[in-house]
């Protein structure tokens, strides 16, 4: 772990993710087809390879019917 900011912010986004995928039992496949984002950003946001725009959050917690962004407190 490291102690930047948008590190931890991007670390706990991607946990939140992953979680949220986990507890829906879906597939990164699914989620794709249910959001409209393709597998691949799925996939490098939950590796922390990249970080989504507001756009990409927003299909994702639309599909997963839950919030991703950690929120100041991280």
């Amino acid at each position: 772990m490291t102690d930047h900011h948008g590190a931890k912010v991007a670390q706990a986004l991607a946990l939140a993710l992953a979680c949220a995928l986990e507890s829906t039992g879906w597939s990164v496949a699914e989620l794709a087809r249910r959001s409209g984002v393709s597998r691949l950003t799925i996939a490098n946001v939950m590796e922390g390879r990249v970080w989504p725009d507001l756009l990409t959050i927003a299909s994702l917690e639309r599909a997963l019917e839950c919030d991703l962004w950690p929120g100041r407190g991280v």
